[in-house]
């Protein structure tokens, strides 16, 4: 009899769980199974499938994913089930897995801020050309573009080095992340991205600086191992070209799995022509002429079409690279490569900006944008005293960007070159007590090396000398401890609480060859306590309530104490090193619900005010006001701690489903954000957008797929532009008044996808269908016109 029981036993710890769509049949890919044995869970590979052997006698386990109803069950239902799970859709719900909040699975009716998800199903319907256009197709996530190769996001009125990237765990954000418009998210792939997480609100305690207004965790396509004796392989192979510039993208991945051993790779190629714009709208956004180089002579050229914003092409190659093993059911490891390049591209806003009635650039163009990641990941279940799981993550980056740019007829070119390389060591530990209580805690330590090379470029002669650099060469690093405790007091009320203290450190020298620094070395030490604290109450699973508290820092870097730079014509930039971090308080409240089954909405209100906030503000170099730079008498300004900054706002979301495959989302955003001035005043803040949102008509059925949505976004008339937009004449336009303006504007969009059979499915879609002119506020690029899309994507 012992012996029959231990060859069951055998038999079901080696059984793999499959998990299935209850209508098509089809493996359900990344759903999560989370039991009171397991509680940051698991998730399936390609196949729908995971090891059974960490749920052995399990009294529940609970098997979620978005899109589908919960399921629970214990570990004698999966024996009885011959470990066969049917799932049920379901696409309203209030509970979904999140990983952003902690670093761990964890329920979102546990987490009392708001985190929104875009999942492997979205990303496939939208099919977005970069990861930018993929953020913002969340209707939650204001997307500014510079130039066609580029997308900052905003989010709740902070942009930039407020918030937080994040790659499959890592840090993204560097010592040189600026206040101005960054472009970084494009460096990641699409199409190698699994899902995408965005948490609203301060994040200090878990991400430490920087997550000020939000945190935005990619993460990208995990190796899959095989649960059976034959090797798993799939993967997909995709085509895609759309009109409005000429895109022509292809991507392919390959998954090779067998029990201990997995490895994905993935390449992708994107090529965009120069970008055509809509034909209604402002006639300021036209593309009149531009400047060609001819005959060595800067040439202003009429530009046969005025609707194409020459020069804006670009194109970009990323690979991925990751090895997993794992020896047994409690280690798991794994290495990833991954790299993004583009090609030199234009900084389309600065081609628009004239002096003189002229162009006031020959060349304005970003160098390659290039990024390399090495990481290297141990996860370890371990159940001991110390903690339950582990999870070590080690990573070095190295980043790379210039800029060149030459004023018009001028034969000195300026290049500027900037690397990073960023070290980073992150060791998370989750720790269960009884069944109520969960602690998550964790070190972190991050070292940045920064280079900076100024060269100048006498085009007439191809003779180059040293000339000015960006920044200091310089040294950044940041070290943190950190604690979240969750108390479960009963299946209804979840209690959250979390502090962390980081240091922060910055030594910088400074070349005074070309400025008259009053120094040639600076030093900056300091520290940073944040934390949070917050309550979700769930009365019934129609119904959730969160409140919660939040403070958020954001230490100095190199880009804030050290750069040299125009920000504007007839201002310049200089260091100093007098800088300390700047600190958010931020309180929130939501409620969510289900009505009758059919409609769910979700809305959340927010406040959050920034003391000591970094700003730019006049300055005295060596006691003068103003310098020379770039053969231009310019006042000085520096990054200084010298305001106080407030939004708050309201995000508000509805999904309603419909009879017959049909279904209805809405999302609307609404933030006012102000700063204050040095005289006292305030001006509506830089990075607040306008009222956005999107609202969505969906049908699915069996492989087809449709979407008919529209994107929206309120205008700003003159009087609400902060005052440093109000100069920036060349990308607003013009009012009755001849001032500058942001106007509103509205797009009606279509997408398709339709899975011809097993292997092949293919995408359609018509984006901004009135052919409205437009550009989003704060952007320097009109957005594209109307936009047919066409993509196949072959699986196997």
């Amino acid at each position: 009899m012992m012996c029959v029981i231990a060859c069951m036993s055998a038999y079901a710890y080696g059984q793999a769980i499959t998990i299935l769509d209850d209508v098509t049949g089809q493996p359900v890919e990344l759903a999560i199974v989370i039991s009171d044995k397991h509680k940051t869970g698991e998730m399936t590979n390609h196949e729908g499938q995971l090891s059974s052997s960490l749920f052995v006698d399990a009294e529940w386990i609970l098997i979620k994913s978005l899109g589908f109803h919960t399921q629970q069950l214990s570990y004698n239902d999966l024996v009885n089930m011959k470990f066969i799970v049917r799932m049920a859709r379901e696409d309203i719900s209030l509970d979904q897995v999140v990983v952003s909040a902690s670093r761990w699975n964890q329920s979102s009716s546990d987490i009392p801020s708001k985190v929104s998800t875009i999942s492997t199903r979205d990303i496939a319907l939208q099919n977005p050309q970069t990861s930018a256009d993929l953020l913002g197709s969340s209707g939650e996530v204001f997307i500014q573009k510079s130039q066609q190769g580029g997308g900052s996001p905003m989010i709740r009125g902070f942009a930039t080095n407020r918030l937080l990237y994040a790659v499959d765990g890592v840090r993204m954000n560097t010592a040189i992340f600026r206040s101005g418009n960054i472009q970084n998210v494009i460096n990641l792939d699409p199409f190698a991205t699994e899902r995408v997480e965005v948490l609203f609100g301060p994040g200090s305690v878990i991400y430490g600086s920087d997550a000020i207004g939000g945190v935005m965790s990619f993460q990208t396509l995990t190796p899959q191992l095989s649960l059976t004796d034959e090797p798993l392989i799939s993967g997909k192979a995709i085509m895609r070209t759309s009109s409005a510039n000429h895109e022509a993208t292809g991507h392919f991945d390959i998954n090779a799995g067998w029990k201990k051993w997995a490895l994905v790779s993935s390449i992708s190629s994107f090529d965009y022509d120069d970008l055509r714009m809509g034909s209604y709208g402002p006639e300021e956004y036209l593309r009149p002429f531009y400047v060609e180089r001819i005959d060595s002579v800067d040439v202003v050229v009429t530009n046969d079409d005025p609707l194409v914003q020459r020069p804006s092409g670009y194109s970009q190659i990323n690979f991925m690279q990751k090895v997993r093993y794992s020896p047994s059911e409690a280690w798991d490891l794994q290495y990833a490569l991954h790299y993004s390049t583009t090609s030199t591209y234009s900084r389309y806003d600065r081609h628009i900006r004239y002096r003189n009635g002229l162009p006031r650039y020959g060349e304005w163009n970003y160098g390659p944008q290039e990024w390399m990641m090495n990481q290297f990941t141990v996860q370890h279940h371990g159940y001991n005293k110390v903690y339950d799981e582990m999870v070590l993550r080690a990573a070095y980056q190295n980043f790379e960007e210039s800029r060149i740019d030459r004023n018009i007829n001028d034969s000195e070119r300026h290049i500027r070159v900037e690397q990073v390389g960023a070290l980073s060591l992150n060791l998370d530990f989750s720790k269960s007590f009884g069944s109520s209580n969960l602690l998550f805690y964790g070190v972190e330590g991050v070292w940045d090396d920064v280079t900076s090379i100024g060269k100048d470029e006498d085009i007439s002669t191809g003779i180059i000398v040293d000339g000015p650099a960006r920044y200091p060469q310089a040294t950044w690093n940041s070290l943190g401890a950190y604690a979240n405790f969750q108390r479960r007091f009963s299946e209804r009320l979840v209690l959250q609480a979390g502090a962390r203290y980081s240091t922060f450190g910055q030594e910088a020298e400074f070349d005074t060859t070309f400025y008259p620094f009053p120094y040639t070395t600076t030093s900056i030490h300091n520290g940073a306590l944040t934390g949070s604290l917050g309550v979700t109450y769930s009365p019934s699973e129609r119904w959730a309530f969160r409140v919660n508290t939040s403070t958020g820092f954001r230490s100095p870097n190199v880009d804030d104490s050290g750069k040299v730079f125009d920000s504007e014509p007839g201002s310049v930039i200089v260091p100093n090193p007098d800088l300390d971090a700047e600190y958010a308080f931020n309180v929130e409240a939501g409620v969510a619900g289900i009505l009758t089954k059919k409609i769910k909405f979700d809305v959340t209100g927010f406040y959050t005010k920034l003391n000591d906030a970094m700003v730019r503000r006049d300055y005295a170099l060596n006691g003068m006001d103003s310098i020379f730079y770039d053969g231009e008498l310019s006042k000085v300004q520096a990054i200084q701690n010298a305001a106080v900054a407030t939004v708050y706002g309201v995000q508000a979301g509805i999904d309603i489903e419909l009879p017959s495959g049909f279904g209805f989302s809405a999302d609307l955003n609404y933030q006012v954000g102000e700063e204050e001035l040095d005289d006292g005043s305030v001006s509506p803040s830089r990075h607040a957008a306008p009222l956005f949102g999107m609202a969505r008509v969906t049908y699915r059925h069996e492989g087809l797929s449709m979407m008919l949505y529209g994107y929206f976004s309120d205008g700003k008339d003159f009087d609400e532009l902060p005052e440093e937009e109000q100069a920036k004449t060349e990308i607003y336009a013009i009012d009755d008044n001849g001032n500058p303006y942001s106007p509103s504007w509205a797009t009606l969009n279509f997408k398709a996808n339709y899975q011809l059979n097993q292997s092949f499915t293919i995408g359609a879609g018509l984006e901004n269908i009135t052919d409205v002119r437009y550009r989003p506020y704060s952007s320097g690029i009109v957005a594209p016109g109307r936009n047919f899309v066409l993509s196949l994507q072959a699986n196997f």
